[in-house]
């Protein structure tokens, strides 16, 4: 039996070591008497930007009775808490033939694949793009001008497009499973305080040697990883999965874990055609904001020393109304990117490294797209729309990856940009003027002009006066989810077949895919025996 401390407040100011002395202080009672405590969770109340704190939860390994009997004293709540475990399977009896397969690196496929690799299961990670050492030098030629490439870019590659999405740890689950997901990045080069952080982030610099330190420990655990690699076809016989089909060949498997990610269009179009139960997913959609870091640090702080203590500052937004407006993947000090996985399309992103050193803060602007908007009965029609809208925006700057941009203000009175006109961005490769009501479907359209007004008052209308809007932003959430049996993870009818993460529908971020992952394998594990090949 173990304390829980909770709704323990200190000013931004104190530094974490002091906290033992702080809270004895508090609770009035002696120094001895706070053993060593470990931090759950650690957020920060800025609602009193004169007065910023952080709110700790932390946990005392044993039960104290002096402790015990001091609930609610100056606002502190202790209570005897049983701190849940993490649930470690017993290794299964049903054969595997030949080792498991999983189809993508992001962050279902890279956790699915570390936690077999850790219990003997030697995955084959099979990634169409290439590792990180010759993605990274293949972004930045496109970030500088040069082509396209649709097989290695900032969505397909090593870790996915996990890999180059800011690294935002921020999650609305929590338990076991989340906290071994979340020591999994530290123990693979992330800072340690990511377990508990209200808001972690991992840092868009530091990603790529993230997922490679992962490969390294799957690898050193004789896991194997083929790049270049495309799935292109499953072979089922009697309803059982036999081995898949890839642009290097066939592999033996009767265990594949799809872990395709949200941007794998063909990948759809291919499983759709080989009878897997694809189906419409609402989604969302939208826009991306830009805005001077300075004016975000300036609403949020109160004092110039803040910014010094606590960073770029971030913000979430919501608007109400008969259809949600809501920032989404905000980017303190960062930059806006391309996030393209097909030629001939252009859809925006953001992220931002660790540091958040950029001038620029950035924030996608999104609205649910409703299935029953979508206008067509066809399991993707959501990624149909999506096509549209890039194709627009593609079109609309000269068909070379621009990014279309417009300030809010003209945005809002409908005012197409002067030919020429100069209005900053983040965005590397460049942009171009452009109306973005036309890459954008009727609905998020009118839920946009409603919505900024509402956020720009909530700023007392410091919101909108700077920011530019970049579009169109597509690739919120996926418009496709396959279906599976809710125990198993497995697609009814079809043994052997286990869809997951963003791509499969059933995640949205880079921590619920993860945690996606590991659930899957932790079913493997406890349904099968280690391969015999």
């Amino acid at each position: 039996m173990s304390l829980r401390v909770t709704s323990f407040r200190t000013p931004v100011e104190l530094p974490e070591s002091q906290l033992s002395v702080e809270l004895a202080r508090r609770l009035d009672v002696s120094a001895d008497s706070i053993p060593g405590f470990r931090i759950l969770r650690k957020s920060l109340d800025a609602r009193n930007r004169h007065r910023l704190e952080f709110v700790y939860t932390l946990l005392l390994p044993a039960a104290d009775k002096e402790l015990s009997t001091l609930r609610g004293r100056d606002g502190i709540q202790i209570e005897a808490w049983d701190e849940p475990t993490f649930e470690e399977p017993a290794i299964g009896t049903e054969p595997m033939p030949e080792r498991p397969v999983i189809v993508g690196s992001g962050p279902a496929g890279l956790l699915a694949g570390y936690f077999l690799a850790l219990r003997g299961y030697r995955p084959l990670i099979l990634e169409r793009g290439q590792a990180v050492r010759e993605r990274v030098p293949a972004i930045r030629e496109f970030d500088g001008g040069g082509s396209h490439d649709p097989e290695n870019n900032y969505l397909f590659g090593e870790g996915g497009a996990g890999c180059f999405s800011d690294g935002k740890l921020t999650c609305r689950i929590a338990g076991p499973d989340v906290d071994w997901v979340l020591r999994s990045f530290v123990e693979c080069g992330g800072r340690p305080s990511l377990v508990y952080e209200h808001r972690p982030h991992l840092g868009s610099n530091k990603l790529p040697m993230i997922c490679r330190n992962y490969r390294r420990k799957i690898e050193a655990l004789g896991g194997e990883y083929r790049f270049g690699c495309r799935l292109e076809g499953l072979k089922i016989s009697d309803g059982r999965l036999q081995g898949v089909q890839t642009s290097s060949g066939f592999i033996p498997t009767s265990v594949c874990v799809l872990a395709i990610g949200h941007s794998a269009r063909d990948t759809y179009e291919m499983l759709l055609g080989a009878g897997l139960p694809l189906r419409q997913k609402s989604f969302q959609l939208g826009l991306r904001i830009e805005q001077p870091q300075e004016i975000i640090n300036r609403h949020k702080y109160g004092r110039d020393s803040y910014l010094q203590l606590l960073g770029a500052a971030d913000y979430s937004l919501v608007a109400k109304g008969q259809k949600d407006l809501f920032t989404f993947c905000m980017c303190a000090g960062g930059i806006v990117i391309p996030s393209v996985s097909e030629p001939n399309r252009y859809c925006s992103n953001g992220m931002s490294n660790s540091r958040h050193d950029t001038m620029f803060a950035n924030s996608g602007l999104v609205v649910t797209l409703e299935t029953s908007e979508f206008g067509s009965s066809h399991p993707l029609a959501g990624v149909e729309i999506q096509r549209k809208y890039e194709g627009i925006a593609f079109e609309m700057t000269g068909r070379n990856y621009l990014a279309p941009v417009q300030r809010a203000k003209d945005f809002l009175a409908d005012r197409t940009p002067n030919p020429g006109e100069k209005i900053p961005s983040s965005y590397e490769r460049g942009t171009r003027g452009a109306n973005l009501a036309a890459v954008l479907p009727p609905p998020i359209l009118k839920a946009m002009k409603a919505g900024l007004p509402v956020m720009d008052r909530q700023w007392r209308g410091q919101y909108l006066p700077d920011a530019v809007l970049v579009g169109p932003e597509m690739r919120g959430s996926s418009p496709v989810r396959i279906d599976r049996n809710p125990e198993t993870f497995e697609i009814p009818e079809i043994a052997g077949v286990f869809p997951i993460g963003e791509g499969a529908g059933y995640a949205g971020g880079i921590v619920t895919a993860a945690v996606d992952g590991l659930r899957v394998a932790k079913k493997l594990v406890a349904r099968y025996r280690l391969p015999e090949n």
